[in-house]
């Protein structure tokens, strides 16, 4: 079951990159959240998209959103990883990919784990999902113009 616009986006809890545990249900009511799922830590991919994401983090921030990047990394990946391409939003880890399973942001092509985008408005609604494992930039182009309609 994959989780579909107008869904109550599930709520899970996983281990950042600095050592802190992030609730998907403590941004609710206060930021919209722009949840992506990738692979790997520093593979092309990744890291193209992971850098599109961190060259509009403040016009995320300023349309009231917080951009998380979900991958089976160790959080020592995810700090490495974020310090090398100074990513400043959350990295978090999924260990045996059980929030991948339960967003329904599985196997691309079947082999690798899927590059999954959702936006996630305030009341924890899923207002947007863009699945792509090659329009890295399409990640970030799309959740923007998602938010931007949400606060209008």
């Amino acid at each position: 079951m994959s989780v579909k616009v107008g869904d109550t986006a599930p709520n899970f809890s996983l281990p950042a990159q600095n050592g802190s545990t992030v609730r998907l249900q403590d941004f609710r009511g206060k930021k919209a959240v722009v949840l992506y799922f990738y692979p790997k830590d520093d593979t092309p991919g990744c890291t193209a998209e992971s850098c599109a994401f961190r060259d509009q983090y403040e016009v995320f921030k300023s349309a009231g959103a917080e951009v998380i990047g979900v991958s089976g990394d160790s959080t020592e990946s995810h700090q490495r990883f974020a310090a090398k391409y100074n990513l400043p939003f959350t990295l978090l880890t999924d260990k045996g990919d059980q929030v991948r399973k339960l967003y329904g942001a599985t196997a691309a092509f079947g082999l690798f784990p899927g590059r999954v985008t959702y936006v996630i408005d305030q009341q924890g609604v899923v207002q947007y999902v863009f699945d792509s494992m090659l329009n890295f930039k399409g990640h970030v182009e799309e959740a923007l113009k998602t938010l931007q309609q949400l606060v209008k």
